[in-house]
């Protein structure tokens, strides 16, 4: 048996092993040492490990990333803590024009080993500046590897591989989940697969294709939709850069119909992107449109009523499924 975590906790839990484990890992960000961080994911942290590992830094997103890439290629191992996603714009430069692109502009003589965690997602009343999901902007940069862990396991396993990759991993954390109760299994400790798409319910009537704080969401949607007899496949992208078009292409092919639920706005969303790999490689077995529930084209509300309308939410994505099956009958 194995035992119950948060995701908090479960993040918290991969920091203190890796700084364990490898004297080059250090975490910076902003009021991740003496508050002990924004989500309470670092405390504790700098009383265990000091203030040379678990630094805080001044309030420019722009200066400490460009320090994290500097030590990464200086032979460190960095987890650079971004406070929300939409901070990281203020560091767009460095870890697109920079950190992503350094090995391919050194023709290969370089490599920028760093880690890049971000709270996403609305759903919390902060209003509009800290609300978006940016993470399928970032899943368009070459050189970028984009993680979306959104259960406790991969919360505890995927920053060991992503610091052992030779390449900038980001790994966005939806800030919905961080209260989130799950099991992790009795080897909890082992790296989670970092490539691969997760098949988290398994159905034949409708593939539900989604990632991060939507995955809660999509499984109650399927739970629901179990009781009207339409048996839904939910699909855990996991790493939305790069995409794992098989896991995606099976699913799609025995269901042949599919739902993309995705938190970033419609127009050029990660959900257009699956949307058009699944006409380019599977039209031919779809029985019906694809469809997708994405977030409606405004800034994130305030109030909670207009917060939750603006959002994909488990009646919106029933509504999805059961127009795309009456539409094949």
């Amino acid at each position: 048996m194995g035992r119950r975590i948060t995701y908090r906790e479960a993040l918290r839990e991969a920091l203190r092993d890796a700084l364990q484990a490898d004297p080059r890992v250090f975490l910076m960000g902003e009021d991740v040492g003496r508050y002990g961080g924004t989500y309470a994911v670092s405390k504790g942290l700098l009383d265990e490990f000091g203030p040379e590992r678990i630094r805080d830094t001044p309030l420019s997103e722009l200066g400490f990333v460009g320090a994290g890439i500097g030590a990464a290629l200086g032979g460190m191992r960095p987890i650079v803590e971004i406070m929300t996603v939409n901070f990281s714009l203020l560091a767009l430069d460095p870890i697109v024009n920079t950190a992503a692109m350094l090995h391919h502009m050194s023709g290969g003589q370089f490599s920028v080993p760093l880690v890049i965690c971000m709270a996403t997602g609305a759903g919390r009343q902060v209003a509009a500046q800290h609300s978006n999901s940016f993470e399928g902007w970032y899943a368009h940069v070459p050189g970028l590897r984009v993680l979306v862990p959104a259960t406790v396991e991969d919360a505890r396993g995927m920053l060991a591989p992503a610091l052992a990759d030779p390449d900038p991993v980001l790994i966005f954390e939806h800030a919905q989940l961080y209260n989130m109760e799950g099991e992790l299994p009795d080897d909890e400790s082992r790296p989670v697969d970092i490539q691969s798409a997760r098949v988290r319910r398994a159905g034949t009537d409708v593939s539900l294709i989604t990632f991060g704080g939507s995955l809660p969401k999509a499984l109650r949607a399927a739970e629901e939709l179990a009781t009207e007899g339409i048996a839904a496949e939910v699909i855990d992208l996991r790493v939305l850069r790069p995409l794992d078009d098989a896991t995606v292409m099976a699913s799609v092919r025995k269901c042949r119909r599919a739902v993309v639920i995705d938190e970033g706005w419609r127009s050029g969303s990660l959900a257009a992107e699956l949307m058009a790999r699944i006409n380019e490689q599977a039209f031919f077995d779809l029985d019906a449109p694809l469809a997708r529930v994405c977030s409606e084209e405004v800034p994130i509300p305030y109030a909670r009523h207009l917060e939750e309308a603006a959002l994909p939410q488990v009646p919106k994505i029933i509504a999805a499924v059961r127009s795309l099956l009456g539409s094949a009958a």
